[in-house]
């Protein structure tokens, strides 16, 4: 008997434990430890932050979840995990032994990297739903007494797609309450030109999204390195295409959104061979770190370099589809080294994205997510809006019963019409 052990319970996190329940052996026992006791679906963070959602609607209990699929729950947060010891160290003091280990944490957010940036200083996040919560009561302070917005994403981010939905579903939340034409909008970003993503754009995102700014008048600054932020004023530095600044920007706002830079969380950061300078987790071609062969990472927690150098740092994002397919390259080698077997299955490093825009919205496929590529996909339109609300019920639903299913790789076959991403 083997004992599995998955850090967090997250998109990543939950569905690996799932789909590690499916590839196991009867005997083997798999657990989860998470900081907390419930499942939120991210995607929709920026939905709760404008009372569209609410956390309930979004949210389910971990444990009763994976009890029905025999997986055991540990609700503690990891101090620390010991590689060499095959252990976890958790915040009551217990330690967890584990034959292989899947970190599946998420990032941490580094608002520390940018003074007065976050919820603790003078900016709102939609990353986790604590933060959309926190978020929302600021918009229903907001919308009674409007003004400017600043909305974007900060010098090292590697996560865009929440920064351009959340600022079309404000743009969109405020022209129903027919006070837009009080309220000028500014997206800043550290992308060297709206629509790159971190991917170096896709299809005509620049055009698609510059053209969607244009018609709802959301002026943008581009190659943008965040320097402060004080109540009510952020200090940008625009940087020209070498690096050197362009111009310097005071930008006022009643109301702010920027997503900021990620890092490793604290219980890996700064482990010798696991973890790369930031802290995520170093992985082979299998998913599985090259220094310690029986642990493992999936999701926003792994190290992905950088898809081109810009101007301003940005980071690779990982989307849903790319993380699923981490969690069945990881599930299924773990179950071939458990057979006495090398680990032969490899993610598909492939971007799929729904992005909503309130009303509208954009879907894209990068495959591969580096440049050049097989699939090179960009649409608009309102059945975009409709596909992410009509998705968000069904990923719930099946995360409900505990099923593990290619959540993401479904949807693409459909929006792509095709039979096989490859």
């Amino acid at each position: 008997m083997a004992h599995i052990v998955i850090l967090g319970a997250g998109i990543g996190g939950m569905p690996m434990a799932f789909e590690m329940r499916e590839k196991a052996r009867a005997e083997d026992r798999i657990t989860v430890i998470s900081n907390a006791s419930t499942f939120h679906f991210v995607p929709s963070n920026p939905w709760v932050a404008v009372s569209w959602r609410t956390r309930e609607d979004i949210e389910l209990s971990i444990e009763p979840v994976l009890e029905k699929k025999k997986i055991g729950f540990i609700g503690v947060a990891a101090r620390r995990v010991h590689p060499e010891q095959n252990q976890i160290e958790l915040a009551d003091g217990r330690s967890i032994d584990y034959d292989y280990l899947v970190i599946a944490t998420g990032p941490k957010l580094a608002f520390d990297e940018v003074e007065g940036l976050g919820p603790s200083g003078h900016t709102q996040s939609v990353c986790t739903v604590d933060h959309a919560v926190t978020s929302n009561e600021g918009w229903q302070a907001f919308v009674k007494d409007p003004g400017p917005i600043v909305v974007g994403a900060v010098q090292g981010a590697s996560c865009f797609g929440p920064a351009y939905e959340f600022a079309m579903i404000m743009e969109t939340d405020l022209r129903r309450r027919k006070i837009r034409d009080k309220v000028p909008m500014t997206f800043v970003t550290a992308e060297p030109y709206i629509g790159h993503l971190g991917l170096g754009g896709v299809g005509d995102s620049k055009g698609m999204i510059e053209s969607a700014f244009r018609d709802r008048h959301v002026k943008w600054i581009c190659n943008a390195r965040i320097a402060k932020v004080e109540a009510g004023k952020m200090f940008v530095t625009e940087m020209n295409e070498d690096g050197t600044e362009k111009k310097q920007h005071e930008l006022p706002f009643r109301y702010s959104m920027m997503l900021p830079a990620f890092k490793g969380v604290d219980a890996v950061f700064g482990i010798e061979g696991l973890t790369n300078p930031r802290g995520f987790i170093l992985i082979d071609e299998y998913q599985r770190n090259p220094g310690f062969g029986n642990v493992f990472a999936v999701g926003v927690c792994v190290a992905i370099p950088p898809v081109e150098a810009t101007p301003v740092p940005t980071g690779t994002p990982k989307t849903g589809y790319m993380i699923e397919s981490m969690v069945n390259a990881a599930a299924h080698n773990i179950r071939a080294l458990l057979d006495g077997r090398e680990p032969d299955r490899k993610a598909t490093w492939n971007a799929v994205c729904l992005a909503d825009f309130g009303d509208t919205g954009i879907a894209f496929a990068a495959l591969p997510q580096i440049p050049p590529r097989n699939v090179n996909w960009f649409s608009e339109g309102k059945w975009v809006h409709l596909a992410k609300v009509a998705f968000e019920k069904y990923f719930m639903r099946k995360m409900r019963k505990g099923i593990s299913e290619p959540f993401y790789e479904n949807l693409a076959l459909k929006a792509l019409g095709i039979k096989k991403l490859k």
